[in-house]
Parts: structure tokens; sequence; C-alpha cells
């Protein structure tokens, strides 16, 4: 897919901004909401550490999201998130490497890999850069960034999607209308999109069809979506209130 000029939507207050100013204008719409909010009542205040994170895909930099993550989070529980709002099909394996060291999911002693039972604090600082790959055989590759981090009080949503990209236009290869369609064999060469009618006639033919979705997963193994394919704005239900764990049941 060529590059393409990115916005998206701040889920605070509604506005769209370019990614290249969405971070600046998130560290002012946190400030004023805190600023909005009552004085807390100090027997009830507790605070917590929130960190600010950015998550865009490696090769497709279009697709995006900004995250509000409290500390005590495990690496378990933000693998589990982006599978739930981005990536996950087959239930493949997946693996954090922040710095020297990969998190896995599934870790091989032997290549002196750690679990993702270890919470963000104990691994982040403001401005360090990460990656994060789901599926070793047709791979998804996500970085992130720690933006910044802040003490807060303690909220019930342990993650919370402060903003996310619109979906790209992305066009049609063959007659130039919004693509709806991708073929998951052509998409190895970065071809293949395709609008509704043009995908009747494509002669890799529909078995190898798969839908556009807003991810960067999007044409790749089975991928056709998360289970709620809405703009993401509840993602922070799927967190317990206290520990910021999986639901049981998720």
């Amino acid at each position: 897919m060529a590059r393409i000029s990115s916005k998206g939507k701040c889920l605070l207050c509604n506005g769209t901004f370019a990614k290249a100013g969405m971070s600046r204008h998130l560290d002012a719409c946190l400030k004023r909401r805190a600023a909005a909010q009552p004085p807390p009542e100090k027997p009830t205040y507790t605070k917590a550490r929130y960190f600010h994170l950015l998550v865009d895909g490696r090769w497709q930099p279009a697709y995006w999201l900004h995250l509000d993550v409290r500390a005590s989070v495990k690496l378990g529980d933000l693998d589990r998130f982006l599978r739930h709002i981005w990536l996950e099909c087959c239930g493949h394996l997946s693996a954090f490497r922040i710095g020297e060291t990969s998190y896995s999911v599934s870790p091989m002693r032997d290549l002196d890999e750690k679990g993702v039972s270890v919470a963000l604090g104990k691994v982040l600082r403001p401005k360090m850069e990460f990656t994060y790959e789901y599926d070793f055989g047709t791979t998804t590759e996500l970085r992130l960034k720690v933006i910044s981090e802040r003490d807060g009080e303690l909220r019930e949503n342990a993650v919370e999607l402060l903003a996310r990209n619109d979906p790209p236009d992305i066009p049609c290869g063959q007659c130039g209308k919004p693509a709806t369609q991708i073929c998951s064999s052509c998409s190895w060469n970065q071809e293949g999109w395709l609008c509704s009618e043009c995908a009747q006639v494509h002669p890799c033919g529909e078995d190898m069809l798969l839908p556009v979705v807003n991810s960067p997963r999007t044409g790749q193994c089975a991928y056709t979506g998360p289970a709620d394919a809405s703009s993401g704005e509840h993602e922070d239900d799927w967190f317990d209130d206290d520990t910021g764990d999986e639901k049981e049941g998720s």
C-alpha cells in the first residue's frame, strides 16, 4: 500500500487531527480534562501511574492508536488488548521486544525469552520505543513508543483508548473506487485492493478475498476485523476494574 497521509479522532474531545500533531493535542486535552474534574476528596483519592503509548503499524504507519495505560497493567494484558482491537484471527503466538529482551506469550527459555506477566511499570520509561509481533508466519509488526508518563487518580478502566486513525482512503487498484476487499494472495506484492464490483471478477477467486478493515493486519491470514467492529470507544471495558487483567470469559 502506498504511503497515505493519516488523520484520526481524539476520543476525549471528538476533534480530528493529523497523526503528526495528535500526541501534542492529547497532552493538552488530558490536562484540560484533569483540570475540569472536581478536586479529589482525600479519603477516597488513590494515585496511580499511567503511560501514554503510541502504537502504529511498523510497515503500515497510517494505522495507529493512542492509549492511556495504567503502569500496573501487564504486558500480557496489553498483548490481549492489541489482539482484541487490531489483530486476533487464529490464536497465533506473539512477543514484545524491549531493548535486548524478548517477552513472549510462549517463552523459550533456551533463547532467554521472558514471559508477559511483567507489569509495564517495571520495563517501560518515557520516550522508550519497542516493538511487537503477532503471528510468526504471516507477521504483523507494530511499533510502540512511550510518549509520556504521569500520575493521576486511579480510574475504573486500566486501559483507555485516547485516539485512533480514521480508516485510510484506499482506492481500488483497477478502477479507483474505494476499496472494500483485498486479495490475500496479491497483497504480498502490496496489490490486490478491490472495490465490490472489481472483486467479483478478480482472477484469484472469492476464496482469497478479505474485507478491508481499519487495522495493520488487513489482508493477512484470515483476519476480518475485531469481533466488535465499533470505533473502539469501549475497549477499556475489556479489563478488570482493579488489576487491569483480562475479564473472565473474554
